[in-house]
Formats: C-alpha cells, structure tokens, sequence
C-alpha cells in the first residue's frame, strides 16, 4: 500500500544513548523516512553518521547545531547534514518539536557520539536498544582520537524555503529543490486546478502532504490526500495528481542516482 500517515506506525527511539528523539519510521529501499518528536529543551548530544541527514521541521522550532553552525530553526527552513558532519537537534525551551528527518540507507537510524569512534558495521536500533537496556552501551573505552566526526560542515547547511507552513499560498506553480550529495528534497506549491500527469518515477520518493488536499494515484492505488499524508512512490511507479479548487503544499525527498548506484551494488 503506498499511502501512510504516521500515526499508523509504532513510536521508536532510535538513539537512547544519544537523543530523547521518539518517533515513527517509514522504510523505503533508499531512504528512511521519519518522524522525530522531542519535548521542549531536550533532544541529542553532538554526534555523526556516515550516511547524509535531511531535516524539516513542521512544528515547533529546533535549536540546531551543524559543524560550527548553530540556528533556531522553525518550520519552512530546510536543513541539510552532510556524513559525518557532527551536529544536534534540540527543541527549544518554548515547546516540543516534531520535524521530518530522512537518512540514506547506506547506514542504520543509528548515530555516533562525537567523541566516539564509529562501529566496524552499522548497529541496529534492535541491537543498540539491547544493549542500552542491559547497562552495556557504549561498553569500553570511547577512543576520541579514532572519531570519525567532521567538526564543520563543508558550507553552508541551513536554506530558508518559505517564511511559515502558514504563509499566503503562491498564486502560481513554485518548488524549490535542494540536491545533497545522496538525497534531494522538493518543497511544492500547487495552485487550484493544477496537476501532474501520469509519469512514471525516475526515482524513489515519499511525499509528505503538508496542506490542502488532491486526488493521487500510484500504479493501482487511487486516494484524495490531506495533509499529515504520506505517498510512497516506487522507483518506476506510476504517479498523477489532480488538484481540487483548493491549493496544496507538500514536500518531497528522493534518493540521487549516485546513492542508488552504491545500493543496488551493494544488495542492500
């Protein structure tokens, strides 16, 4: 079935030792999509992963580190973590966070503390929880001296898309899209009236319907889409919209060319 909402899903923390982020996952063949949660002034300690993070907030404001680079980050302003760049999301003092967070699939949900030097494989939520469980996380000596944590991002990470997922619809068709190395984020406009017509998927992609409602089919699968929606189209799926007399908002992330190359390769 390809379309979701999350709240059909199980609230996971990924990270114990590392974040109080809690939050339902959605797996794709590429990417993971999720949605993290954290509570007013709490959220993760400085840390790194090799795979590439993108991050959009759709309530409350973040407190986000990236490198050397920290921001109060509220809903309509994209942000992008390159592998290994060490980085922390925290909701501010004011209220809780729920924000959209896709990593590539080249290495688990599970991140590293900066001082730490990474797994020889990647580390499943399943075997990290154990582990955190039973007093035995992270066991032995942190070795600092081997982190692989890169302490400043390679520019800049941060990219203003539009001023509040509240703000006066556009009065014509507008996407802003943001390439990453491995994944690629759309953010939508869409006016009354407007549509796609049926186009088969280049890529993977999950669409996050942010506001208003249209009618989409993927392959055999027809539903009219509100906003909390999620599409989850297949590489090769088959895709059309159709907007109602309402415009709509929505967000997209999709793998590059470059990342599925590595993990078709790979098997994974």
């Amino acid at each position: 079935m390809p379309f979701y909402r999350f709240d059909q899903f199980e609230d996971i923390v990924s990270n114990p030792h590392l974040s109080t982020g809690k939050g339902p996952i959605i797996e794709g063949a590429y990417m993971n999509l999720r949605l993290n949660n954290k509570e007013a002034g709490t959220g993760s300690k400085l840390h790194y992963h090799p795979n590439e993070l993108m991050v959009f907030p759709i309530h409350g404001c973040i407190d986000s580190v990236v490198g050397k680079d920290a921001r109060v980050v509220p809903p309509g302003m994209f942000v992008h973590v390159a592998p290994n760049v060490l980085h922390s999301m925290r909701a501010t003092e004011d209220g809780p966070v729920s924000y959209l967070y896709v990593k590539d699939r080249t290495w688990s949900m599970v991140g590293v503390a900066a001082d730490e030097a990474p797994p020889e494989q990647a580390q499943s939520i399943d075997e990290v929880r154990e582990a955190y469980d039973s007093g035995r996380w992270p066991g032995g000596a942190k070795e600092p001296q081997r982190s692989e944590g890169i302490p400043d991002a390679p520019g800049d990470s941060y990219f203003p898309v539009i001023d509040g997922l509240d703000a006066p619809p556009a009065s014509a068709r507008r996407s802003v899209w943001i390439e990453g190395g491995r994944l690629a984020f759309g953010f939508c406009e869409r006016p009354p009236g407007d549509s796609v017509p049926e186009t088969e998927a280049a890529h993977e992609q999950f669409i996050y319907v942010i506001g208003g409602e249209f009618d989409a089919r993927i392959d055999d699968d027809r539903q009219r889409v509100k906003a909390g929606d999620i599409l989850h189209v297949p590489r090769s799926g088959r895709v059309e919209m159709a907007v109602g007399d309402a415009p709509v908002r929505y967000v997209v992330f999709q793998p590059m060319a470059a990342l599925e190359a590595v993990l078709d390769e790979s098997g994974q």
